[in-house]
């Protein structure tokens, strides 16, 4: 959050010298502040949103609602608000910026192939997130990250149809112009980075935890396995919540990766999670 506010402060000092006018640099200072703020107190909303979940009851889900319910009693946490995406792929993910204010999102897919063992293992998982506390710094990359997109757009716009400000002419067009393709170019990378310092060891952490709250680590192991093996990605797979998932949501990395695949990946190989958790 402090690197964005540092960012879009850069950002706004550099217009303002382009344009000759001060108030842009107030302005990015106030927009700065009000995008850490929102994404404090919405990117679980955001996120939500942006994946197409939908909140479900425990008439409409009784058994993925019961499993939940008693994994949260065992795991001493307030039950999280529960929803279901509506895609084939099977995924998980937990969001929420504390423990009370938290939520669990699965597909349809998953609910599809998993068996009540395999189910629960997920569920712990997901729940060790939040018990981890990893679900807020993870769901504000979201707001954050796909803003830093959002700027890259803007700006190429911008520069290709010029500004209000005529008076500077050529000069402030082309200062836009190379601000828009070096962000273009650098906003993946940006955004990979971002995810990356949320350490990949929060996921092994959380199969380990969640493998001592259902002590049957044989559960996650199976459906890791399974979700890995579904290929397609899912249907709404976004670059900026996809560190959120217990999987890659673009599927195809259920092999053992190489070496910059590995770094550059926002999660774990899933037979090196596998061998953890069957291992010890």
């Amino acid at each position: 959050m402090a690197f964005f506010f540092v960012a879009i402060m850069g950002l706004g000092w550099i217009f303002s010298r382009a344009y000759g006018d001060s108030s842009i640099l107030y302005i990015a200072v106030i927009f700065s502040l009000v995008m850490n703020f929102a994404s404090y107190w919405w990117s679980d909303k955001i996120a939500l949103a942006v994946s197409g979940a939908r909140s479900v009851t425990r008439e409409e889900y009784f058994d993925l609602w019961n499993s939940v319910e008693n994994l949260s009693i065992t795991a001493g946490l307030p039950m999280p608000r529960l929803y279901v995406i509506d895609d084939p792929a099977p995924n998980a993910f937990a969001t929420g910026r504390n423990k009370e204010h938290a939520a669990v999102a699965v597909t349809t897919g998953l609910l599809q192939i998993l068996d009540k063992s395999e189910l629960e293992g997920v569920i712990a998982h997901e729940l060790s997130h939040i018990g981890n506390r990893d679900i807020l710094v993870a769901t504000v990359v979201v707001v954050l990250v796909g803003f830093v997109t959002l700027l890259s757009d803007m700006f190429l716009r911008f520069s290709h149809f010029g500004g209000r400000h005529r008076d500077n002419g050529g000069r402030v067009q082309g200062v836009m112009f190379i601000i828009g393709i070096v962000l273009a170019i650098l906003s993946p990378l940006i955004a990979t980075l971002i995810q990356l310092a949320i350490s990949r060891k929060r996921e092994f952490l959380a199969d380990a935890s969640g493998a001592l709250l259902t002590r049957y680590p044989d559960g996650l192991a199976r459906a890791l396995e399974k979700i890995s093996r579904y290929s397609r990605p899912m249907e709404r797979a976004n670059h900026a919540t996809a560190h959120l998932f217990i999987a890659n949501p673009f599927g195809g990395t259920g092999s053992v990766a190489g070496f910059l695949t590995k770094i550059f990946s926002t999660h774990p190989p899933v037979e090196e999670r596998v061998k953890a958790l069957r291992e010890g």
